[in-house]
């Protein structure tokens, strides 16, 4: 166990499994800063280079915050592959990055088995202005910006069980960067966000009940959920990491027992470069969704709300 970050200038640590770190500079400007990477979602190394720029500039949006410059992480088989391969992974990062507003300023390569690549993205905002998982109120009202389901259609992609329009339109939809949303979120208001990546809707949304020492509320119809996804669970084409976090949200989760076993699985569906999971209040709900929508995020939905109760508790209705 890690002794536990004491520096005052630390306004986000690593405490609540926040998105990203935020360190105060002066009263009115804070640093905030983040880092993934992983291993190729996609055949394409052009898109799995911008999949993977958009999924990390995601953290810095979750924060609230505004994009400066970020550094890329390689790990590449130098043996193995050709350099021409590597050069289109760093392009679709860079342009990625360029869509943002931001450069790629560098980075650093190590020789590795198989490849790797993200970014270490260093972003800027007003400490007051922070948004953070662990701050949600009974009564928020929850909206998520993009539809679930990228774990299960990218696995579907892998074993040639999908259409080439899917995967496309998936694709698509990985390399769509948060920043309309962010922006939206900022400008109305809104009480706690994270993204939804890797520990699915169920185990982000966990961390920010965990960390509000409050309880939630899902409507697992509400939910937006791709399409494709309820064949491919029908031919039991499920990557392991979603499974995962279905074990492990059966000890949170209430399931209604009208919530089946395909939706209990998409709703922990280990997501890449997903969206946005933002409390905002009652008030402000419908100018939050209706802005989202005039933004062209046009999959955001209300899915629920938070509550009083047990901490880390998450009712799921059908």
């Amino acid at each position: 166990m890690l002794p536990p970050v004491t520096d005052p200038r630390i306004i986000v640590g690593a405490d609540t499994s926040d998105d990203a770190a935020v360190f105060r500079l002066s009263d009115d400007t804070a640093i905030v800063q983040t880092v993934d990477y992983f291993t190729p979602i996609v055949d394409d190394p052009y898109h799995f280079g911008q999949i993977a720029a958009a999924n990390s500039l995601s953290d810095i949006y979750a924060m609230g915050a505004r994009p400066l410059f970020a550094l890329n992480i390689v790990g590449f088989p130098m043996k193995k592959f050709p350099l021409s391969l590597l050069a289109e992974i760093l392009k679709g990062g860079m342009n990625k990055a360029a869509e943002a507003g931001i450069s790629i300023a560098g980075g650093h390569t190590v020789v590795d088995e198989e490849p790797k690549y993200g970014l270490c993205v260093t972003g800027l905002v007003a400490p007051d202005r922070v948004v953070r998982n662990s701050t949600a109120r009974p009564g928020d009202v929850l909206i998520l910006t993009k539809p679930l389901g990228i774990g299960i259609i990218t696995t579907g992609i892998k074993a040639r069980m999908v259409t080439r329009e899917t995967a496309e339109k998936v694709i698509h939809l990985m390399a769509t960067l948060n920043r309309r949303a962010s922006h939206v979120m900022v400008e109305v208001g809104a009480h706690a966000c994270t993204d939804v990546t890797g520990f699915g809707l169920m185990g982000h949304l966990e961390e920010m009940v965990a960390g509000s020492r409050v309880a939630a509320r899902v409507r697992a119809s509400s939910v937006p959920i791709i399409e494709e996804v309820w064949g491919l669970i029908k031919e039991d084409c499920v990557p392991g990491g979603s499974r995962a976090n279905k074990a492990y949200a059966d000890g949170f989760a209430k399931w209604h027992n009208d919530v089946g076993e395909p939706m209990r699985l998409a709703l922990c569906d280990a997501q890449t470069s997903g969206g946005l999971l933002i409390a905002v209040s009652h008030e402000k709900a419908d100018q939050m969704l209706s802005t989202l929508k005039q933004a062209g995020v046009e999959a955001a939905a209300i899915i629920g709300e938070i509550i009083d109760g047990p901490p880390c508790c998450i009712f799921v209705e059908p």
